[in-house]
């Protein structure tokens, strides 16, 4: 999996987690559970993972709602 987007911002996260699921892409958000070690104040960022074969596209999707400026560069 890819890694995207990496945020504290839940809003964020959602509306990129919707955008997923209403393309069929599957992705998944790490760090989510972190939040109980850090007593949920947000300082630790979320990442937002999709498949490889599929990162391209989501890529696209990303940028088309306008989050092109929160996306992670692409991997060597």
């Amino acid at each position: 999996m890819q890694e995207l987007i990496r945020t504290n911002d839940a809003v964020l996260l959602s509306f990129a987690e919707s955008l997923m699921r209403d393309a069929g892409i599957h992705c998944m958000i790490a760090d989510q559970t972190m939040s109980i070690l850090e007593g949920s104040l947000g300082l630790l960022p979320r990442r937002l993972l999709v498949e490889d074969d599929r990162a391209d596209e989501a890529r696209g999707i990303f940028t088309d709602a306008g989050l092109a400026g929160e996306l992670r560069d692409r991997p060597a």
